[in-house]
């Protein structure tokens, strides 16, 4: 029998007190001797969120969806880092597009969608697709130069500037890719590795029993743009489950 899912009442100060601690202190022997604490305050909280937020979404946007794979690990691939905390100091979950699941980064793309992340520093929700392959970063880039003002007209509504301003600057050129003019009208928008927003949440948000109902009403200005990204790689939306 499946146990039924906790209800999601807004993530105790105890999730960042144990974050912080793992930031301080982050082997293996502290780690496992406060697990339940990471279970009880950190893990159990976040998958109740992800079931509450894929119920909004099912009414928002029935294509992207959250379950138990959406929860990302806590442990750190460290095999061909320098760093070698065995643990991350964030938590963090992505909600997918149903028909390419959640990679992100990896070679097969799980496309845009949507990402809610607690740190004792940095906090935040964010939308998009980070640092695509080449391949759909080749796709996204043909898309944005064949409907630029559609897509402009998506990312400078002012709707979307006042939840989540411009794009995220994290991976842009200085010149455009090759292959396209430098006069290009969508020149601006080609020179982005990576097509990413993100809105930071505050202490008093991810404490409080409404938490879901804020980031499902920031999700719901971002539908557009990630149905956009992922209607260029060839995912369609979906108006029921």
């Amino acid at each position: 029998m499946m146990e039924t899912p906790e209800p999601f009442t807004g993530f105790s100060p105890g999730a960042l007190t144990f974050l912080r601690g793992l930031t301080r202190n982050n082997t293996r022997e502290w780690f496992e001797a406060r697990r339940e604490t990471y279970e009880r305050e950190v893990k159990r909280p976040l998958q109740a969120f992800v079931e509450e937020v894929d119920v909004r979404l099912a009414r928002i946007a029935p294509e992207l969806v959250g379950s138990k794979r959406s929860v990302f690990r806590i442990y750190r691939d460290v095999r061909f880092s320098e760093d070698k905390s065995p643990y991350k100091t964030a938590a963090a979950c992505w909600f997918y597009h149903r028909d390419v699941g959640h990679g992100v980064g990896q070679r097969t793309h799980g496309g845009a969608g949507l990402y809610f992340q607690i740190s004792p520093k940095e906090s935040f929700v964010a939308a998009g697709i980070w640092m695509p392959p080449g391949e759909a970063l080749k796709q996204l880039r043909a898309a944005i130069a064949d409907d630029h003002e559609t897509f402009a007209g998506i990312v400078q509504a002012p709707a979307f500037r006042r939840t989540f301003g411009a794009l995220d600057q994290e991976a842009v050129l200085t010149r455009v890719p090759r292959g396209y003019e430098a006069d290009h009208p969508a020149a601006e928008w080609l020179r982005y590795k990576s097509l990413t927003v993100a809105r930071d949440l505050t202490a008093d948000e991810l404490v409080s029993p409404k938490l879901v109902d804020v980031v499902a009403k920031y999700y719901a200005v971002a539908v557009p743009f990630v149905r956009w990204l992922n209607a260029a790689l060839g995912y369609r939306s979906a108006t029921r489950r």
